[in-house]
């Protein structure tokens, strides 16, 4: 491993908010090298620099439509613990570990992963820094490019100024013409208009929806909550133009947590409701794209990224908790800022 992103769907583990065995090793957002691979591999062989993301099963058949994040053994592969072949890849001494998290458990010196959900990387990008490719960059960026496929010169709003959050601003900046973020960190507003965004709002200053209009009075066309806030995800619907689509990609801390809406204004303005995993991201396709986007200029998602000592996981959890820093990537190392 050269480096794994810290997300928040590994301390909802970590917090018992998902399912999944403990003990365990989590970890999912990983990029390294291959030094082996099994037989019949021929995907990647050793020495390759890759990128892991989600696991799926290559079968069923949204997999076979080119949607592997919607694969119908998705929880399975993702969230039970152990590999195909039903038993854990990980031990301590003769007791079981949980394992295979997202088909790779990267928050570790070295990870088991799949033939389906490693990514080959092409030089000229940092290695440790391409491994929340896989999970929240892709679900930003891809939430607009793919889910939402919001067209040039429409308007968005995001809340929540977090890496997915940011992430969906800078795919966002390549051609829409209003691009609003909700974000309660005065330093995240900031950066969040230097990456793309036309306006950034402070949900301190005031009623969110109100402000929103104030800034585009007929309401956004599009919108994307990072959030998975019941106060949060009303303000959205509230600010949203006739016909307006809203995308949810927050995680609730709730697992039981269910969505109000009025059905009648849902029907009578038109609006539609759509619930959001990886971007809708095909891991092979996307995750090339949005490199070639980078090495291009037009994705600068090292921005939000810091990299620490893996050893300072807790501190780069607390970091993250106090709004301090947007995404860490734990190197095993000194990190490089």
């Amino acid at each position: 491993m050269a480096g794994v992103g810290l997300c928040h769907t590994d301390l909802a583990v970590a917090h018992g908010h998902l399912p999944f065995p403990f003990p365990s090793v989590v970890g999912h957002e990983g990029s390294g090298t291959v030094v082996a691979v099994g037989e019949g591999v021929t995907k990647v062989a050793p020495g390759d620099r890759v990128a892991a993301s989600f696991n799926s099963c290559g079968a069923c058949p949204e997999c076979l439509a080119g949607s592997p994040v919607y694969c119908v053994r998705f929880m399975e592969l993702n969230f039970s613990g152990v590999g195909g072949a039903g038993t854990t890849p990980l031990h301590d001494g003769a007791a079981d570990v949980g394992g295979n998290f997202f088909g790779q458990s990267s928050f570790a010196t070295h990870a088991l992963a799949h033939e389906i959900n490693v990514v080959k990387v092409p030089d000229g990008i940092p290695l440790e820094l391409v491994g929340p490719l896989g999970c929240g960059i892709q679900t930003g960026a891809g939430a607009v490019l793919n889910s939402l496929n919001c067209p040039a010169g429409s308007s968005l709003l995001v809340t929540g100024g977090g890496s997915v959050g940011l992430s969906a601003v800078m795919a966002a900046a390549r051609g829409l013409a209003t691009i609003i973020v909700v974000e309660p960190v005065a330093a995240r507003r900031r950066l969040a208009l230097e990456l793309g965004a036309t306006h950034a709002v402070d949900p301190a200053a005031g009623d969110v929806a109100e402000q929103v209009r104030a800034i585009i009075p007929a309401g956004v066309k599009y919108a994307v909550d990072t959030t998975a806030a019941a106060p949060v995800i009303t303000a959205v619907l509230a600010s949203l133009a006739q016909q307006g689509r809203f995308g949810m990609v927050g995680v609730p801390a709730d697992p039981t947590a269910t969505l109000s809406v009025n059905l009648i204004e849902m029907q009578a303005r038109g609006l539609s409701f759509t619930g959001i995993v990886e971007g809708d991201s095909n891991p092979d396709v996307f995750i090339p794209e949005l490199i070639d986007m980078y090495k291009k200029g037009a994705f600068p998602f090292d921005r939000i990224i810091t990299t620490m000592p893996f050893k300072e996981i807790n501190e780069a959890v607390e970091a993250q908790a106090r709004g301090e820093v947007i995404k860490v990537v734990l190197v095993h190392g000194s990190g490089i800022g």
